[in-house]
């Protein structure tokens, strides 16, 4: 762990809303999907320099329910990339003991993806080094929706009655139920937005919005981050003393 990093104010779980692939890739002329390549990449650097920073958990933000907006070109060729990132990358994901999730409403992926999806998370069950949640067809305010109709069903069956619907009732209905709350949410690209990403999830989060693109943010900005959220008081409503 570098030495400016304390692991006493380390942030245990951080989100990062990965944006800026298509603005990287036309600022050197090429197309968009040139740009989510790169950002595939800075991906796993990213995964692997978790452990010697001191986080444990990594939840990153591929691809929303509203992406479905782009272009149909766009939207395929990342499909495509989604499926040859989970061939490629299964095998070291494994090994580097890097246990893999998936957030998000899968109805709509298709059936190749999805088999890859499910294959890496029973393959890497087991794994503990670092913990990496990624959210693909994803969105806060529906993944909300989907734990309120799973809610509801429950209490239609008389498994649950109304009094028993609290916060941490919910919570067990979300997709991150077996996760921690994000600490950290970072987001990349000079945008000062959350994109309906972990709404429930970052109530108390920090968030650090950098000007980097996501494919130029490197270990070291990444490091920096940790260190700058090392500095802040954490309140959760309260007045310190």
């Amino acid at each position: 762990m570098p030495k400016d990093i304390d692991p006493k104010t380390t942030p245990h779980h951080v989100a990062i809303i990965m944006d800026g692939n298509g603005r990287w890739a036309q600022q050197r002329g090429r197309p968009r999907l040139f740009g989510h390549h790169a950002g595939a990449r800075r991906v796993r650097e990213i995964v692997e320099a978790c452990p010697d920073l001191g986080v444990k958990y990594l939840t990153i933000f591929a691809f929303s329910t509203e992406n479905w907006k782009r272009t149909q070109t766009e939207v395929a060729g990342l499909m495509t990339l989604f499926r040859k990132y989970l061939e490629r990358e299964a095998k070291d994901l494994f090994e580097a003991g890097v246990c893999v999730r998936f957030i998000g409403d899968r109805v709509r992926l298709d059936d190749k993806l999805v088999s890859l999806m499910d294959e890496l998370e029973l393959l890497t069950a087991d794994n503990d080094r670092v913990h990496l949640t990624v959210a693909l067809n994803y969105g806060g305010r529906d993944e909300v929706t989907r734990a309120a109709k799973r809610l509801a069903y429950e209490i239609e069956q008389g498994r649950l009655t109304h009094d028993d619907v609290d916060a941490e009732t919910l919570s067990k209905f979300l997709d991150t139920h077996v996760l921690p709350d994000p600490d950290l949410v970072i987001r990349t690209s000079g945008e000062a937005r959350i994109s309906n990403f972990l709404l429930w999830q970052s109530a108390y989060a920090e968030y650090e919005f950098v000007n980097t693109l996501w494919p130029d943010f490197t270990r070291d900005e990444f490091a920096k981050v940790l260190v700058n959220f090392g500095g802040r008081a954490r309140r959760f409503g309260a007045v310190p003393a």
